[in-house]
């Protein structure tokens, strides 16, 4: 089957910047390609040539085996990190203004059904909570009935009760045979919605699976948590204690040695957390812990 996207070698340089460098990757229909990088890595770069948006420098960007074209437009959705709106329009009102955009689209009756909308469709968008207004987002970006639709950070700034249901109408798109490509910088939100996770640093690529394959392969230990206050003054030097403000962290293959080691020094496991790796681990140790700007 001919990938719904084919990216090969793509670049884009700047006069003193080399934004995108050399990335490649196929996309298969019906799956969730998860994005993720530090600032400045490349992706918002990525991302918009991929939108077709910003012209590459160099390499080339096939969808379903064909270059970018006037019909891509009409076959993609996007919902942008910030979205700027015509005042006053009720969000009826934008969903109408969005569909007189294209030549098809989605029924905005069975759309305002899957994005929850009914108890805002009178309202001026601007009076819309946050998790309100990216539910209407992800209806304009589907209106169009896209075979593709780009999520850039869709659930910033949102609590974890509107996160988790912005989860659930994303598993619903992706059961409908729509491909996603998201970004977000929220590990847990990768974790849950990607199939593939491509994570990007100095404008390439460096390490690609599923979530699960990327775990497996870069650890094959676990994370023991203990309060800081319950190791202070304990012999502990046999471990490899990790100091982390209040609390202390050890990581080991071996739980079950750790943990006899701790009961024989005399500490109270009541407070023990032990934690799988996540892919906040290994973000970490692939881009490393330094602040990008």
């Amino acid at each position: 089957m001919v990938p719904v996207l084919s990216v090969r070698e793509l670049r884009k340089h700047y006069p003193k910047v080399k934004a995108v460098d050399g990335v490649s990757f196929d996309l298969e229909q019906g799956r969730c390609l998860g994005l993720l990088g530090p600032n400045g890595a490349g992706k918002s770069t990525t991302i918009e040539m991929l939108e077709g948006l910003v012209p590459p420098s160099s390499g080339e960007i096939r969808y379903r085996g064909r270059p970018l074209d006037a019909d891509y437009r009409e076959r993609v959705g996007m919902q942008f990190q910030h979205t700027a709106l015509q005042d006053f329009l009720t969000v009826r009102e934008n969903l109408e203004f969005f569909r007189a955009l294209y030549r098809r689209g989605a029924d905005i009756e069975l759309l305002i059904e899957a994005c929850n909308l009914q108890d805002y469709l009178d309202r001026d968008h601007r009076r819309l909570s946050g998790g309100q207004r990216q539910r209407m987002l992800l209806a304009i970006a589907l209106i169009n009935e896209p075979d593709l639709v780009f999520l850039d950070e869709p659930t910033t700034g949102l609590d974890p009760q509107a996160r988790r249901n912005f989860w659930e109408l994303v598993r619903t798109v992706k059961a409908r045979g729509t491909t996603v490509v998201l970004t977000t910088h929220y590990m847990d939100e990768a974790y849950e919605l990607s199939d593939d996770i491509a994570i990007m640093d100095h404008g390439r690529i460096i390490a690609r699976g599923s979530p699960q394959s990327l775990l497996a392969e870069h650890f094959n230990d676990s994370v023991l948590e203990l309060p800081a206050t319950e190791v202070e003054g304990r012999e502990l030097s046999s471990l490899p204690l990790i100091h982390k403000e209040d609390r202390v962290e050890i990581v080991s293959a071996d739980v079950n040695g750790v943990v006899r080691q701790l009961l024989d020094a005399g500490l109270s496991l009541a407070q023990l957390k032990i934690r799988p790796r996540t892919l906040e681990d290994l973000f970490i140790q692939l881009t490393g812990k330094e602040l990008r700007a």
